[in-house]
């Protein structure tokens, strides 16, 4: 049902390469000797040489640049890593009671009503609920498996007139927008006599 993110993956390959080429360095660095394609003949041998070094240092653009290179890739870095913290689920869901006051529903509880509710339609073998956004505004993501047989439009029209409307109206919420996908249960071709 859920989809691991672009941003995991390519967070866990870069991660992988780090520490594939960090484990490749210490080994160099303990006295193993060098891969082929290694760029460096051996332990003692310097990253960058004296002339290396001091190649750049009379062009005034030369440390511009690398400080604004450097200061890019650690402002995408800090950007990469608050987008992957941050909690796209509201975990709880405010509610206007009527009376002025506000209420909290756990969002679970609202996802495990709203799956039971929908399960419940004819033609719904599975139900599938993530609830994103706001806790003021959620919106839906629904995954329903259709039974063999089973109208798509029917059971379309049933999800978002019952078991959506329900949830909205139980919850109180303004608007419950949701995102429905259909799938239908595979089974086994009917035989033929």
């Amino acid at each position: 049902m859920r989809r691991i993110g672009l941003h995991r993956v390519l967070l866990a390959l870069v991660g992988l390469l780090l520490l594939a080429l960090g484990a490749a360095v210490l080994a160099v660095g303990l006295g193993a000797p060098p891969p082929s394609w290694w760029i460096h003949t051996g332990p003692h041998d310097v990253l960058l040489t004296r002339s290396e070094r001091t190649r750049w240092r009379g062009t005034g653009w030369w440390w511009a640049t690398v400080i604004g290179g450097l200061t890019i890739v650690v402002v995408l870095a800090l950007w990469w890593l608050t987008t992957a913290l941050r909690r796209r689920r509201p975990t709880e869901i405010l509610i206007d009671t009527g009376d002025g006051d506000s209420a909290l529903l756990r969002a679970g509880a609202l996802e495990s009503a709203l799956a039971e509710d929908a399960v419940q339609q004819q033609g719904v073998a599975h139900a599938g609920i993530l609830l994103r956004g706001r806790r003021t505004r959620p919106t839906a993501r629904v995954w329903l498996r259709l039974e063999p047989g089973a109208d798509p439009a029917a059971v379309l029209t049933e999800c978002t007139t019952r078991a959506l409307t329900h949830a909205r109206e139980s919850a109180r919420l303004a608007s419950l927008p949701a995102e429905v996908h259909l799938r239908a249960v595979k089974h086994r071709a009917e035989r033929v006599t």
